[in-house]
């Protein structure tokens, strides 16, 4: 009798404990430099519960949150071209140092709305990326999927409402230091003052800025109306894609059904982060406004305007910035198909 409660016993433990843990083949370990928060973490949630599930455990995933192995986009970056970070996570201007032509995510008013930028991004424009980029580290670093991370960019300011490029005269506007966003503010007609993100709330409070280019959910997250950033302008001029890289050496090490499966899972990764700040943005919106904020949707005239003063920072990007050209016409072709698709859906739909 006692023999088999101890068989018992020690079946329940197997069965209680993680496939991952007792017959696991490959460990990836992916981090990304946020918090539990974040649309980042929501996504990385997704991954590693798919990829072990499917895996039966031969694939196991680690999850490091905020700085544990690397701190900045290009130190994460080298550490998953050596292969001891296998996937991590950045921003367009974070891995800009390396692979500059990324920042075409952020030239304004390509992509007119979620369903737009979703289709690009599950489509082979993502696949033109890759390559790219592959080609540029020398087989190194692998572009898996692009996701979103925090909804789209607005611009918000401490002084007065935006409703038309001429109302940005003389702001001085929060940028990260990419050269791009610079451009983008300049053709604006405001002055753009690099800022590093952990001194952005300061800067508003003492006036070193006066603006930001950034998502709500951001801009809720780190508490700027309670340093005086009270107006925001509806423009979406940028989808805030979120760059999901890999080590390519570890992926092809793993045979041809492992690989599949994570390809799957970083589309599952994808589906939640382009879901997780639509939900998150909906309480951040209703908090600014009832914190005091100003919240303005340009009309169609006036989203035209800011979009014709922006209009050439698409001619310095394909002239300042190696492989511009060739990556902005493949965003260009893509969000043309993917607007011709959605027209002859509605086409279908609504009759």
């Amino acid at each position: 009798m006692l023999k088999n409660l101890t068989k018992v016993a020690m079946t329940a433990a197997l069965l209680a404990t993680p496939l991952a843990s007792w017959a696991q083949d490959f460990t990836i370990r992916a981090t990304a430099n946020s918090n539990e928060n974040d649309e980042d973490y929501d996504g990385l949630v997704v991954f590693k519960n798919y990829v072990e599930a499917a895996s039966n455990g031969r694939v196991g995933v680690e999850l490091f949150i905020g700085t544990q192995l690397c701190a900045t986009g290009a130190e994460c970056l080298e550490g998953v071209a050596e292969g001891s970070i296998d996937v991590y996570i950045s921003t367009s201007g974070g891995a800009a140092g390396i692979f500059p032509y990324v920042q075409v995510l952020d030239l304004p008013y390509l992509m007119a709305n979620d369903r737009v930028a979703e289709a690009v991004l599950t489509g082979d424009f993502t696949r033109k990326m890759r390559d790219m980029a592959l080609e540029t580290s020398d087989g190194a670093i692998r572009l898996m999927t692009i996701g979103n991370t925090g909804g789209w960019r607005n611009f918000a300011n401490t002084q007065r409402r935006v409703a038309k490029p001429s109302d940005m005269e003389g702001l001085k506007i929060r940028t990260v230091v990419a050269d791009l966003p610079q451009e983008l503010v300049r053709a604006m007609g405001a002055s753009p003052t690099p800022i590093p993100w952990p001194e952005l709330f300061t800067s508003f409070q003492t006036g070193v800025v006066e603006g930001s280019k950034n998502g709500i959910t951001d801009i809720m997250g780190m508490k700027f109306p309670d340093a005086g950033l009270q107006y925001m302008t509806l423009d979406g001029h940028a989808y805030m894609g979120a760059l999901w890289w890999m080590s390519n050496a570890n992926f092809m090490a793993m045979p041809e059904d492992l690989r599949r499966v994570v390809v799957d899972g970083f589309s599952q990764l994808q589906q939640a982060t382009f879901a997780s700040p639509k939900r998150k943005s909906i309480e951040a919106y209703e908090a600014f406004v009832t914190g005091g904020g100003d919240l303005y949707v340009p009309t169609p005239e006036e989203k035209a305007a800011f979009a014709a003063a922006a209009a050439p920072v698409q001619d310095w990007f394909r002239g300042n910035v190696d492989g511009g050209g060739e990556i902005l016409d493949a965003l260009v072709a893509a969000v043309g198909e993917a607007e011709a698709d959605l027209t002859a859906g509605y086409a279908r739909d609504l009759n």
